[in-house]
Order: structure tokens, then C-alpha cells, then sequence
């Protein structure tokens, strides 16, 4: 197992590349991060769809320089984990569950390494929703969470229920590993900038093409039918209020002001719910917060200073 740099994303320096399996016999691209300050605990990093370790070098670093060790890995079916299909580019699961799985194996190597506590949990969009279904449906050793523009709804959406129903008519019709209709295999970020929806940074986006022409292997494209019709499945479960009502972990929610990937007002019942109604709103911001312009991403980031013991404004 290998992390791959570039000129201008950079993989921070210390890092502990290895492969992991679940119990389900699926092998997992996990890398570890001490840091050189005085050790605070340790941040799992849990990423969204589609996404890679290298996504998140610059974040690493920024946990690091707050004294976090950091854990992080590729989800099944992404990066340089196992993936599900024969075509690499499909973003495909069986289940949404089956991401517990990775967690819980995750967990389980941070135990086997005495990672120090607390243990904190950051994770963005489908990584926030999982660390949700995570901390709704069992104990955890989290002290604290964070999530980033979780995807407890799609936004954009001019008829959710048609949406959904398309999706299951899909799956059942046997479609189920196709991709989405009008969907392909093609790296996001090879788009041109002004069409994107995940970050107004032209840079921080250049940083990522970038990666998309020089390292595709990581890279995943369009999610299948299946995949969707799972995505519908949990979000629907989001709905009801013992859900939110279930976590006791405290958690943070930051959301996007112009997120069109993820219903922001989604988010904000979601989080109404909760023993623990904490939520920051950035103005202004895109999906991608942690790509986003500085003065955006540094709202986050002092969010996340406020919110986390011992972090940097702690």
C-alpha cells in the first residue's frame, strides 16, 4: 500500500500505510499519522463518496499541527480499497451497512495500536452520515464528533419521491449496478471549474485535477443504481426523530450555505433533534468545506478548535 503526492498536494511527512481487512473479507487502504506536538488524542477521519486518503493531505496536516494524531482510510469500493465490481470507476456497495464494517475494523486496529485517547470522529458528507448510523446504532469509544455537510438528504432534488421510486423500479428491474442515469466513470474534478458545485477555490480544485490525471487509480466515478437506492434507504431512516434523539455522543454539524450536493435545511432538523444541538452554518460555502477559499475553510476550522477539548483555541 502506497499514498501518492504531488507537486502541489503534498502527503504529509510520517505516515503509516497499510492494508486492514473487515470481517467480511474485504481489504482496506488505512493510513496513520502521529503527530509531532504534544499528543491531544487521536481524529478518525472518515471520508465522503468517492473519495481518497490524498483528498485530505492538507487537512491531515492541519490535525496534526493541533497535536490530533490522525487515522483515516478508504471506504470499500473506493480509493485504493477493494472495490465491489469488475469496472474500478463504479462507486457500488451492497449495503449501507456494510460501511459499518469498515469502521468497526478500523476501530479495531486503532484498539490494537493503543491510539491515544480521547478518540475524536470527523466525517463529511456520506462520511458524516455514516458516523451518524455509527454512533445511532451502537457504543462507541468517540468522545466527540464533527460533521462535515453530512448527507442526511440530497439537495436539489425537483421531485425527491419520483427520485427514489426511480431508483428501487431500477434496482429491481435488475439495473441495480448500472450507473446512475447520466452518469459515467469520469473523475469529477476533470470538469471544468466553472461547472463545478464543491468549492469555490479555484486552486484547491486545480489541486485535484491535477490528481485526477496523475493518480487514477484512487479515483472513483459516478455511484451505481444500487448505491443510490441504499443512499435513499438511510436517508429515509434519518427521517424519523428517535434517530437523531438515539446519539448521546456530542456532535458538531457544519454545513455549507450553497451546498448543492447536500439539503442544508435537512441537516438543521436533523440536528434539532439531538441531545446536543450544535451546528454551524459557513455562508457563502460549497460542498467541499475543507477545499474550500481560506477564509471559508478557516470558519471551519475554528469551529472545530471551539468544539474539540484541547484543540488549538481549546
Amino acid at each position: 500500500m502506497k499514498l501518492y503526492s504531488t507537486a502541489t498536494n503534498p502527503a504529509p511527512a510520517g505516515a503509516t500505510v497499510l492494508a486492514i481487512t473487515t470481517r467480511d473479507h474485504v481489504n482496506l487502504r488505512l493510513a496513520a499519522w502521529r503527530s509531532a506536538e504534544a499528543t491531544r488524542g487521536t481524529l478518525l477521519l472518515a471520508q465522503g463518496r468517492g473519495e481518497f486518503i490524498e483528498k485530505y493531505h492538507e487537512t491531515i496536516g492541519d490535525m496534526l499541527a493541533r497535536g490530533l494524531n490522525v487515522v483515516t482510510f478508504d471506504w470499500r469500493g473506493q480509493g485504493l480499497s477493494d472495490r465491489a465490481l469488475r469496472d474500478r470507476r463504479k462507486g457500488h456497495v451492497d449495503a449501507m451497512e456494510d460501511y459499518i464494517e469498515d469502521l468497526a475494523a478500523v476501530e479495531a486496529w486503532m484498539i490494537a495500536q493503543n491510539c491515544p485517547q480521547p478518540w475524536f470522529a470527523l466525517g463529511h458528507s456520506m462520511g458524516g452520515a455514516l458516523l451518524a448510523l455509527r454512533l445511532h446504532a451502537a457504543p462507541s469509544n468517540y468522545s466527540r464528533a464533527v460533521l462535515s455537510a453530512p448527507m442526511i438528504d440530497l439537495a436539489g432534488l425537483s421531485w425527491p419521491r419520483g427520485a427514489r421510486y426511480l431508483a428501487r423500479t431500477l434496482d429491481w428491474l435488475g439495473l441495480g449496478r448500472n450507473y446512475v442515469p447520466g452518469g459515467n466513470g469520469s473523475a469529477y474534478f476533470l470538469q471544468p471549474f466553472n461547472k463545478n458545485v464543491l468549492t469555490s477555490d479555484p486552486a484547491r480544485y486545480a489541486k485535484f485535477t491535477e490528481m485526477a490525471r496523475d493518480c487514477p487509480e484512487v479515483w472513483t466515478g459516478a455511484p451505481t443504481v444500487h448505491w443510490l437506492d441504499e443512499a435513499f434507504r438511510l436517508m429515509a431512516a434519518f427521517k424519523d426523530i428517535a434517530f437523531p434523539m438515539s446519539i448521546s455522543v456530542p456532535c458538531l454539524t457544519i454545513a455549507a450555505g450553497l451546498d448543492q450536493v447536500v439539503d442544508t435545511e435537512a441537516a438543521t432538523r436533523f440536528v434539532g433533534f439531538m441531545n446536543g444541538r450544535n451546528m454551524v452554518v459557513i455562508p457563502g460555502a460549497q460542498h467541499e468545506l475543507l477545499i474550500e477559499r481560506d477564509e471559508l475553510r478557516e470558519q471551519f476550522l475554528a469551529a472545530f478548535d471551539a468544539f474539540i477539548p484541547g484543540s488549538v483555541s481549546g
